[in-house]
């Protein structure tokens, strides 16, 4: 620095924003309360802002035993996490549920959680179905650790637009040609989008066709069968780069009573496996008629069984090993494949334009698209681009109403649940949580000298409104670092509860 130099200081004023914040934030009589109120939440990336009061109250004399009112709060509001699913959005929340996920899988493989542990017993294979081709796309070809081309060129030929089809490119891991397609123009992605519209329906077609095809490898009727064994599922959906789903799922044989009954010597897992790949070839669901054709949509060809085994092995997966992977999944979504982790659709006509048949919408003013949203200026991959707009032109014709093809738009198409399961594979999210729920108020009633949870001589009241939602700016970046020390709490907890 030159010594005629002066140093510059800001003013107040002229500090970036979040610092300014941050200032305020830390030094705010209140800020250790609200500290607490986010590491309560786990360090959640948009809590929920609630005003309101909780009594909990004698029922015989009415006397307030407890009160919690959000008026004696510095802040005037209560922060209540989000709930949110997906990493992209809070990872505070996401890792709840991936958590839980994992303890319900885990639950329908080795027990536990009300399921007898000699479910392990059953048997049991992972699965994975996958969509099929809708045109050639780059790709990473990796064999015995050598890196080889992407799609090899068959003599140089060319496709009816003047692209090659084929790729000798032997991509990294990041390369941002991975799921693009090698040509635009012959990839077909009114198939591709109607096919991820009806993945909800080939997962349900494949589920009641396998239980024909069991029934039919062990030489009964359906009804005999379903009198003998109880078909059990549990599923994650996974976006691959090119836009599509694959489906994860664990597929168990149990007796008529689920998970706490053996099935028949003669269900094993040999039938299981053999009636799979005939039950996945004969799934078929046709697209609704219209004047762009029809579609048959079916399964892709790639078709993985694996047995799952109570520890690793080289034919198998490990009990553990299958929850983990599943539960990794649950937290993701369609931003994996280069698309938007929001909906783009108007909120008020839902991405029809129109309010009623005479009426448009005065807050798209028509589009459908929300207030300053436009297709072509989203951060998202050409690909993911082209899908989307594939999905809002498909969305506006009456024979794909049903599809509700424009509010889901940002997801490609695809509107089912990530992660869904039977029955009785194992317990539920809701008990998850409601053991969670009772275990705090538990604590909390212990805390303030209460009667136990559940005694029928105390009422709770509770009166709350919603107030708003989300930080400042300097309240984020605290959260923020709330977060990782409170997930780096967990690990290690987590470490040491494994041994």
């Amino acid at each position: 620095m030159n010594s005629k130099e002066e140093p510059q200081h800001r003013t107040i004023d002229q500090q970036p924003e979040w610092l300014v914040d941050l200032a305020r934030v830390i030094n705010d009589p209140g800020y250790a309360r609200w500290r607490s109120m986010v590491a309560a939440t786990g360090g959640c990336a948009h809590p929920v802002h609630l005003a309101g009061e909780a009594l909990i109250v004698n029922a015989t004399s009415g006397e307030v035993l407890h009160s919690y009112r959000t008026t004696d709060e510095p802040s005037g509001h209560l922060l209540v996490a989000c709930g949110n699913r997906r990493a992209s959005v809070c990872p505070a929340c996401s890792e709840v549920y991936r958590a839980d996920t994992f303890q319900l899988i885990r639950a329908g493989l080795s027990g536990g959680k009300g399921v007898p542990q000699e479910v392990s017993g059953h048997p049991r294979a992972f699965v994975t179905l996958t969509a099929p081709s809708f045109g050639p796309v780059h790709t990473r070809r990796e064999k015995g650790g050598t890196v080889r081309a992407c799609r090899p060129r068959k003599r140089d030929k060319i496709c009816e637009h003047g692209h090659p089809v084929g790729c000798h490119a032997r991509h990294e891991p990041g390369d941002e040609r991975l799921g693009q397609p090698i040509c635009g123009q012959c990839y077909d992605y009114v198939g591709a989008v109607l096919w991820q519209a009806h993945a909800g329906a080939l997962w349900h077609r494949f589920t009641l066709e396998v239980r024909r095809t069991l029934a039919s490898e062990a030489g009964l009727s359906r009804r005999e069968f379903a009198k003998r064994v109880r078909v059990s599922f549990a599923k994650v959906a996974e976006y691959q780069r090119r836009g599509l789903v694959h489906f994860h799922a664990i597929v168990r044989l149990d007796g008529l009573g689920g998970g706490s009954e053996i099935p028949p010597d003669w269900a094993d897992h040999g039938l299981l496996t053999r009636a799979i790949p005939p039950a996945v070839q004969r799934v078929t669901v046709t697209s609704p008629p219209s004047d762009l054709g029809r579609w048959d949509l079916v399964w892709g060809d790639q078709l993985d069984i694996r047995p799952i085994l109570l520890d690793q092995g080289p034919d198998g997966l490990s009990e553990r090993a299958v929850a983990g992977y599943i539960a990794k999944y649950a937290t993701k979504g369609a931003e994996a494949s280069g698309t938007v982790d929001h909906r783009l659709s108007c909120p008020a006509c839902k991405g029809r334009g129109r309010l009623s048949l005479m009426a448009s919408c005065g807050r798209c003013h028509g589009t459908g698209l929300k207030p300053g949203l436009h297709l072509d200026a989203l951060p998202v991959t050409e690909h993911a681009r082209r899908m989307i707009r594939t999905c809002w032109e498909l969305g506006a014709r009456p024979e794909y109403k049903a599809l509700r093809l424009r509010p889901w738009a940002h997801m490609l198409g695809f509107r089912g649940h990530f992660s869904t399961k039977s029955r009785r594979y194992s317990t539920t999210f809701g008990d998850l949580r409601q053991v969670r729920t009772t275990h705090r108020a538990t604590e909390a009633r212990e805390r303030h000298g209460l009667p136990p949870l559940g005694d029928e001589t105390t009422l709770v009241l509770g009166h709350w409104r919603f107030t708003g939602s989300g930080y400042s700016p300097g309240e984020a970046i605290m959260a923020e670092h709330i977060r990782q020390k409170v997930a780096t709490a967990r690990k290690i907890a987590t470490e040491r509860e494994d041994g």
